[in-house]
């Protein structure tokens, strides 16, 4: 993955500017983002274990760099909110889907970044409190059939070392084996690290899903009783489950995690809907009736309806309709923070649809681009002269796929709910999921609307 990143950074500021001749935009606007959503819903966050950006954080740590912990104050989603939200405006704001420079000056800016904070802070900082496409990955998984957990719960709990959050130590003279069984802790620190464990800070037996996780695998590595390991599971089950869990602590209380699902979830619903012929007659009549002649003020105002005006009014409706109904003494915004995670499924069916429009419609286009660096690069065709007509599949087909990756979402918000629902109001449970089950369904009509209208064919070159 980091071989690849060079060589798009490379052609993003040497190749051609036009962003489907481009690999740069090519394989981040369709390739990359599509494959994301694909892997997620048939494996598992398999992208965050191959990240590029973990070499910055290895290097540093085997330089010895990183001397302190994250601060406090910011050991939650707000920095990773902001920039998730800076990503999407600054996406539609300066077109980088049509930028190819920007595009490879992004990628660049990912890396400096991650080497900045992973240089300084200690256990994987980067990962857990800023990188926002992790943030994007951590959601999605929660829909993942495969997760990383215990085969054995009890072997946990006998277990004296807890290698899986603590990492593994040996020295020259004694075998991994004998060190993995001591006790004393003084004298396992004293020794070279020889296997990290989990540095997100996700203890095994007390984690729950997929929920910060990037799959690096360093605790299946790390256990020296093989008790850990990748197992199937049903998706979505963990967003209905209550209490405190390892590294996030209660859900429930955690509302920097409900905005971060808001922007998740509306934020796909946003990000889909600039890309349709409305929105620029809406930017329009709003520029003609302001008089606003730039388009960064229209683009904001349509961001805060989007991701703060619109979610208010529909979370906090259907919170006062759920006390309503169920007679609960419970405050709106604690009902709004239990319910929000019912989005998840619709949100990350939408992101699906979206991201597998472009993915789909097409996935061959890579191949003459390929083709055409390697002509350019060194005056020989040896991958082959370029095939410009090759494209994807057509919209035809892809339509009704988006339109069940869709079904899936809204079939699994309404499952979600419905399961919290009847943990928060067990007597109550039909009239409780009711507002949420319209909310859910309100989203979906207006996903099903944005689809069906003309998409910019992004990363496809329709020329000769």
């Amino acid at each position: 993955m980091f071989a690849l990143s060079l060589i798009m950074i490379a052609h993003a500021f040497w190749g051609p500017q036009l962003a489907p001749k481009n690999l740069a935009a090519l394989l981040t606007w369709v390739h990359f983002r599509g494959l994301v959503v694909l892997v997620i819903l048939l494996a598992g966050n398999l992208f965050c274990m191959a990240c590029p950006f973990m070499l910055p954080r290895e290097i540093a740590r085997r330089m010895h760099l990183p001397k302190w912990d994250w601060p406090k104050r910011f050991r939650n989603k707000w920095p990773a909110i902001m920039l998730f939200v800076m990503v999407l405006f600054a996406y539609e704001l300066f077109d980088l889907f049509a930028d190819p420079w920007w595009t490879g000056g992004l990628i660049v800016g990912y890396f400096a970044v991650a080497l900045f904070v992973d240089s300084f802070f200690r256990r994987a900082s980067f990962c857990k409190y800023v990188c926002p496409v992790g943030q994007f990955n951590f959601l999605s998984a929660t829909m993942a059939p495969l997760e990383i957990s215990v085969r054995d719960r009890p072997t946990c709990d006998h277990c004296q070392t807890k290698d899986c959050i603590r990492g593994g130590f040996a020295s020259a003279t004694a075998s991994a084996d004998r060190v993995s069984k001591t006790r004393d802790t003084t004298d396992r620190l004293a020794l070279p690290v020889y296997q990290r464990g989990c540095e997100l800070a996700l203890f095994l037996p007390r984690k729950v899903g997929n929920l910060d996780c990037t799959f690096c695998m360093d605790c299946v590595y790390a256990c020296p009783h093989d008790n850990v390991g990748l197992f199937a599971r049903l998706p979505a089950e963990e967003l209905t489950v209550t209490g405190t869990r390892s590294g996030l602590g209660n859900l429930d209380q955690r509302f920097d995690l409900t905005a971060l699902i808001i922007v998740f979830a509306f934020g796909a619903l946003l990000n889909a809907f600039a890309m349709i012929s409305p929105v620029y007659a809406l930017e329009q009549w709003i520029s003609d009736q302001s008089g606003l002649q730039i388009e960064w003020p229209i683009l904001m105002s349509l961001f805060a309806v989007g991701l703060v005006l619109e979610p208010a009014i529909l979370l906090f409706g259907a919170a006062a309709s759920f006390r309503a109904v169920t007679r609960s003494t419970g405050s709106l915004l604690s009902i709004v923070n239990r319910f929000t995670r019912s989005l998840i499924p619709l949100g990350f069916g939408v992101w699906l649809a979206h991201y597998g429009f472009h993915f789909f419609t097409g996935f061959l286009t890579v191949i003459p681009v390929a083709q055409n660096a390697a002509l350019r690069s060194s005056g020989s065709a040896w991958l082959g002269t370029p095939q410009w007509q090759l494209g994807g599949m057509p919209e035809s087909i892809v339509f009704p796929m988006e339109i069940g990756f869709m079904s899936l979402g809204l079939l699994g918000s309404w499952l979600v709910s419905w399961a919290i629902s009847t943990q928060v109001s067990p007597q109550r449970a039909m009239l409780g999921f009711v507002p949420w089950g319209i909310l859910h369904l309100t989203m979906f009509i207006a996903a099903v609307w944005i689809m069906n209208q003309p998409m910019d064919m992004r990363g496809t070159f329709l020329g000769g």
